[in-house]
């Protein structure tokens, strides 16, 4: 078991701890990488007798090959503020439309938490990892995974003065002045030790902006988030930027015409700083 991490937040930065990814040469035409990689290929269907599980002692069982594994299925919560689950889930799943922000009510605690890209999303972190060590099974985990704003690059291609820049510099700011700031990642480490949380591990990654490394893994990584952002980014600046900074809808819309096409400049070598963290309470 590895010892209780207490240091502050004090280390070297994650682009300092991370190596810089080789850039590819920009390539004159499309790159087949977005050929090859789409948002809505990547799915696969479940027959239904995969989802008619064995039931013993109260419990269900795996139908797949079974009883190869001896272990009942695990139960599995959802919680979101939108209603947007689908309605046919498998029977160790449930769904709960509630507030994380407001007092948990759970009747039983919990094995395991896990919290993705969920900065921007809550006002008080500290309060928020209080009621994750109270709901916990002792010796229980947490892990958190959350990209960081703004946008950043190791060799100063991505300039200050570029659409993209801008753009994730004005989200953090906005959602600041929401409470919310999208850097809320740079501080899991010490709220989940001030929690009492103990083998706290923080993890750094890069996520590039575009298929600009050379590394097929990194260039796989950065389609995919290109994807993700290009698609995206009206739907999550229109609260931030026409209720918090007072653009309007016309400005705005102008604006992420250029942050798009920065998105996808491959002389641009850009990344989000992703960091992932994890602890556990105390057996």
């Amino acid at each position: 078991m590895a010892e209780n991490t207490s240091q502050s937040h004090s280390g070297p930065s994650a682009e300092e701890r991370l190596p810089t990814p080789a850039a590819d040469p920009v390539p004159e035409d499309g790159d087949s990488v977005f050929d090859e990689i789409s948002a809505y290929s990547e799915t696969t269907s479940l027959t239904s007798t995969i989802l008619n599980y064995r039931r013993e002692n109260g419990r269900t069982y795996h139908a797949y090959k079974a009883g190869s594994y001896i272990l009942p299925n695990d139960n599995v919560t959802g919680v979101d503020l939108s209603p947007i689950q689908p309605s046919f889930v498998p029977p160790n799943v449930s769904f709960f439309v509630d507030d994380l922000e407001a007092e948990w009510t759970y009747t039983r605690p919990f094995d395991f938490i896990y919290m993705r890209a969920m900065t921007g999303s809550i006002r008080d972190w500290p309060k928020m990892f209080r009621q994750a060590y109270e709901n916990l099974s002792p010796g229980g985990y947490i892990e958190l995974m959350d990209p960081i704003y703004p946008v950043t690059s190791d060799d100063g291609t991505v300039p200050k003065e570029s659409a993209v820049f801008k753009w994730s510099t004005l989200m953090n700011e906005a959602a600041h002045k929401l409470g919310t700031g999208l850097d809320s990642g740079l501080r899991y480490k010490d709220q989940l030790i001030d929690a009492g949380f103990t083998n706290v591990t923080e993890a750094p990654y890069k996520w590039p902006m575009n298929t600009w490394p050379k590394d097929l893994k990194l260039k796989e990584l950065g389609a995919w988030g290109n994807v993700n952002l290009v698609g995206g980014v009206q739907g999550l600046s229109m609260f931030l930027f026409t209720k918090m900074l007072g653009w309007s809808t016309d400005e705005l819309e102008v604006f992420c015409v250029d942050v798009r096409k920065d998105m996808c400049n491959k002389e641009f070598h850009g990344y989000w700083r992703v960091n992932v963290v994890y602890a556990q309470k105390p057996e």
